[in-house]
């Protein structure tokens, strides 16, 4: 037995540094499993397969707003490190595997400012899409409140004593025991939909933390968001075709 890091080193020929990098974006996979923990064991002959992140892309760009197509694995930091000396600085922030839209302004702008206040007045539009375990055949509201905890990684709960949080959802397809939903949050607590769907048993697929099955990545896209103006849309990665 040897660590996953190590034997993905050896197989990959990459330092140590750049394996465990890999692995704790989860972009690592055994058999189709997911490779959580970097120093876990795995027998000598284990073959691992390493997932292909996608480019960022430009969107849309002007005096005001950067808007990028973030793929999976990727922090919303990281975006950040190569725009930060033109001046953009991120607006929000996608968790490390939702892919789709994200916004960055001129830090210190009247925009910045601007865009600030529209999301603390709930006036952004913001859409995702999510395929989530079982079938869901109505459209409906959740408006548990969320408390998050931070510790070595930030983990949210549905508690009477965390903060208001809103999130509709609607089926747009199904296939087997999965739904592909349409998800519109006016708020933007730290895992809002991942745990949304999961307290009414519906965990995005992908999702661990939070008991969804394990699979390549978290299915959560954000494709749209509106705010003073714009509309930008991101298109679904391929992943989200599976239903039609």
């Amino acid at each position: 037995m040897e660590k996953a890091y190590k034997l993905l080193s050896h197989q990959q020929r990459i330092s140590h540094r750049e394996a465990k990098i890999l692995i704790d974006r989860g972009m690592v996979s055994v058999g189709g499993m997911k490779v959580k923990i970097a120093r876990g064991l795995f027998p000598l002959g284990t073959k691992f397969s390493i997932q292909e992140a996608p480019k960022p892309k430009i969107l849309m760009q002007d005096e005001n707003l950067l808007a990028i197509d973030k793929p999976p694995f990727i922090a919303s930091e990281e975006l950040l490190k190569e725009h930060k000396e033109k001046g953009w600085t991120l607006l929000h922030r996608l968790d490390k595997e939702t892919s789709g839209v994200i916004l960055l302004v001129q830090e210190g702008s009247e925009f910045q400012k601007s865009a600030k206040a529209e999301f603390k007045a709930q006036k952004v539009y913001k859409e995702y899409v999510a395929i989530v375990e079982g079938m869901i055949p109505e459209e409906r509201e959740i408006t548990k409140p969320i408390l998050t905890t931070k510790g070595h990684f930030a983990k949210s709960k549905i508690s009477k004593e965390g903060e208001s949080a809103y999130t509709k959802i609607e089926p747009l397809a199904y296939e087997g025991k999965q739904t592909q939903l349409k998800v519109i949050i006016k708020t933007g607590r730290t895992h809002q939909i991942r745990v949304h769907l999961a307290s009414i048993n519906h965990p995005i697929i992908g999702d661990t933390l939070y008991g969804g099955k394990n699979a390549k990545r978290i299915l959560l896209h954000a494709r749209k968001i509106a705010l003073l103006g714009y509309e930008i849309e991101s298109t679904l990665p391929r992943e989200f075709s599976l239903l039609k």
